[in-house]
């Protein structure tokens, strides 16, 4: 499952998804998850790749 909030690269806040897939339809490997850090604003849009969809297989 991909994680709801990660550590902004700009100011080390907590970023959120920005919005929601269905429970059913997780991120594979090449899809964009975008983030919006809540302190500063800041955007970060994550690419998925193999390694992301085995961790969270685990």
């Amino acid at each position: 499952m991909t994680p709801d909030t990660i550590t902004c690269t700009e100011c080390s806040g907590t970023a959120h998804r920005v919005g929601y897939p269905p429970p059913d339809d997780e991120p594979t490997a090449g899809e964009v998850v975008p983030y919006l850090c809540e302190d500063c604003g800041h955007r970060m849009d994550v690419v998925m790749d193999e390694a992301d969809d085995e961790e969270h297989l685990t």
